[in-house]
């Protein structure tokens, strides 16, 4: 690290060995970053917690806005702490909702919680450990009533195999609610061989699924992020065009047909075959050191 960055709040991490730093937002006051080996990982703001900043995290915020009536209070599980940015989102734009965070790495939770504490009134309870372990061990209760679970797993840039698979989708299917939703968060490069096969197994184990993303993304022309969204229950027709609207733009959601296409050469990844997302580049999402 350089002289300027020791200045930050950071911490080595236990379980991978990587540096996470948490620095403040030039552009927006009341912001800051959390940058994991050099990749930002989570972007909060502290004033407004409803404003997302990265693309695909504005995706999932749209998608927690159609669940339910509007400010009505959900139940969700949150696959990948980060800075709890989805989990403030849904505090302040729900207040009343129950929530679970599983989180890896603990010390990363603690220095988090120290430099950007979240509202100790939220019904915001963080679970410790690997989170394929921990779905296997939540509450009875939990099962059928989680209206969100969002899988947004990184090691570092990549998300780790074990968390992509088939066999670690049905642990989570059981979870969600009639209404409830499974939202994944994947990235992948041209061609998008990885999003490809991940769209592939959600559909092995979820009948209803969209995806949605920038355009030039999903024609796998560049590096960046898809969102996939999963339900066993059909997913509402009016969700696309407002998913749409909402951006960021410019925006494309597939289903049905168009879907089908996209996942047509895929083999669906189990234990068996499963490998890390794609690294990327350094200059896609990482900070230059």
């Amino acid at each position: 690290m350089s002289r300027g960055e020791q200045q930050h709040p950071s911490v080595v991490l236990k379980h991978s060995g990587l540096p996470a730093v948490i620095e403040p937002d030039r552009f927006t006051p009341g912001s800051y970053q959390l940058i994991v080996d050099g990749t930002p990982q989570s972007h909060v703001n502290l004033d407004d917690p409803r404003q997302l900043f990265f693309e695909y995290i504005q995706r999932i915020g749209h998608v927690i806005d159609l669940l339910g009536d509007p400010g009505e209070p959900i139940t969700a599980v949150h696959l990948g702490a980060g800075a709890l940015t989805l989990p403030r989102y849904v505090e302040a734009t729900r207040p009343g909702s129950r929530q679970q965070v599983v989180e890896l790495e603990s010390d990363l939770v603690e220095l988090v919680r120290a430099e950007l504490p979240w509202d100790k009134r939220a019904a915001v309870r963080v679970r410790h450990g690997d989170a394929r372990e921990v779905l296997g061990k939540l509450p009875a209760g939990l099962h059928g009533s989680v209206d969100l679970v969002v899988v947004d797993i990184f090691s570092g840039a990549r998300t780790p195999a074990h968390v992509t698979s088939r066999e670690f989708y049905e642990l989570a299917a059981p979870l969600l609610s009639p209404r409830g939703v499974l939202a994944v968060n994947v990235a992948d490069g041209p061609g998008l061989p990885f999003a490809r096969a991940q769209a592939a197994t959600l559909a092995a184990v979820f009948p209803h699924l969209i995806a949605m993303a920038e355009t030039q993304v999903l024609k796998g022309r560049r590096f960046g992020n898809i969102v996939f969204v999963a339900a066993q229950t059909p997913i509402e027709t009016e969700w696309i065009p407002r998913l749409l609207a909402g951006g960021p733009h410019p925006a494309k959601v597939i289903e049905g047909t168009e879907l089908e296409q996209f996942m047509a050469q895929a083999q669906v990844t189990t234990d068996a075959t499963a490998t890390p997302s794609p690294l990327p580049g350094r200059t896609v999402f990482q900070i230059g050191r």
